[in-house]
C-alpha cells in the first residue's frame, strides 16, 4: 500500500473507532470519512461496506479478548474459565453500541465480513465448553452455538435496557444454571 493510501487507512480506522465508541455502529460513514479528512470514495474503497470498516475497528479489542482467552485456558477450574469467557465474549460483543445486530447477521451470513469473527468466537466457547463438558461440569447436551447466542443474547439486552446492567449478572447466573451441572 502507498504512504498516503496507508496514511488515509489508518486515519479512516481510527475515526471509525471513535465514531462507533461515541455513536454506535450506525453512525454516518460520510461523518466517519469527514472526520478523518477523506472523501467517501476514499472510505469506500478501503472498506466497501459498513461490515468491513467495523470488523477492521474491532480487531484491537479482538487481540486483547484473545489474550485473555490464553488467560482463561491456564489453571482455572473449566466451568470457571467457561463461564469467565462467557462474561468476556459479552463484554467484547458491547464493545460499540448496537453491535449485536450486525454480529447476529454474520452469524446468519455465510460470507459477511464479521462471519469469520463469528465462527472464531464460537469455536473458541467450543474449545471452553468442551472442557467442561469432559470435567462433568457442564452439560453434554449444550452447544458452543447455544452458548455464544446467549451471550450475544445478553450483549444485546445489556445494550437496549436502560437499567440491564443490574440484571445482567442474574441473567448470566440462569444461563449458567441452564448449561452447568451441579458441583
Amino acid at each position: 500500500m502507498r504512504t498516503d493510501a496507508r496514511r488515509n487507512y489508518e486515519r479512516i480506522l481510527r475515526t471509525a473507532v471513535e465514531h462507533f465508541a461515541a455513536y454506535g455502529v450506525d453512525t454516518s460513514l460520510e461523518d466517519i470519512a469527514r472526520g478523518a479528512g477523506v472523501g467517501p470514495g476514499t472510505l469506500y474503497r478501503h472498506f466497501p461496506t459498513r461490515e468491513d470498516l467495523l470488523a477492521a475497528a474491532l480487531q484491537d479489542r479482538q487481540t486483547q479478548l484473545l489474550a485473555r482467552k490464553n488467560e482463561l485456558e491456564e489453571g482455572v477450574d473449566p466451568a470457571d474459565a467457561l463461564r469467565e469467557w462467557l462474561r468476556e465474549l459479552r463484554h467484547h460483543l458491547r464493545t460499540f453500541k448496537g453491535l449485536a445486530d450486525p454480529m447476529l447477521g454474520a452469524v446468519k451470513g455465510k460470507a459477511a465480513p464479521l462471519t469469520l469473527t463469528c465462527q472464531s468466537m464460537e469455536s473458541i466457547t467450543g474449545d471452553f465448553l468442551r472442557r467442561a463438558q469432559a470435567a462433568d461440569r457442564a452439560r453434554t447436551d449444550v452447544s458452543a452455538r447455544d452458548l455464544f447466542l446467549s451471550a450475544l443474547a445478553l450483549a444485546w439486552i445489556e445494550d437496549c435496557a436502560e437499567d440491564g446492567a443490574a440484571s445482567i449478572g442474574s441473567l448470566e447466573d440462569v444461563i449458567a444454571f441452564g448449561y452447568r451441572v451441579p458441583a
